[in-house]
């Protein structure tokens, strides 16, 4: 991907994050990811019915990585399954990891794809990764 396209795709997501508002409705999960040596404390608010992701919506205060990553994340997860959205995530994961992935799932996450040559940047990328592996990870032992 290219750099420009890369930092215009991150920088829109960051200044104007898709699917960020608080709720207060007991259908929803509630996980907090944060970064212990930084500022990034996101809340993720995640509704799944049958099997299908209906929602996710976050609030908190994070960097700019951080926050774009989880608004592309949110994007790309509403109306998967858990096992459509395990497989997203164990794709993200590798990508920044720097393993093998399949770029078609990602989309517009593959902005992220050289963030691995920034070490500390990675845990900012992964953290409302993180969260949504808690929720995923929970819902198959209900």
């Amino acid at each position: 991907m290219d750099e420009n396209l890369r930092r215009e795709i991150i920088m829109e997501h960051y200044q104007n994050p898709r699917h960020r508002k608080r709720i207060n409705d007991e259908s929803y999960e509630k996980v907090n990811t944060n970064n212990a040596s930084c500022i990034d404390n996101l809340d993720l608010y995640v509704l799944i019915q049958n099997g299908i992701i209906e929602d996710i919506c976050f609030d908190g205060e994070a960097c700019a990585i951080s926050t774009s990553s989880c608004s592309i994340m949110i994007t790309n997860l509403i109306g998967k399954t858990v096992e459509e959205a395990k497989k997203y995530v164990q794709n993200f994961e590798a990508m920044i990891e720097e393993k093998a992935y399949d770029e078609e799932l990602l989309e517009e996450a593959l902005a992220y794809n050289e963030v691995y040559k920034q070490n500390n940047r990675k845990n900012c990328a992964l953290l409302p990764y993180k969260g949504i592996r808690k929720v995923l990870d929970r819902y198959n032992q209900i």
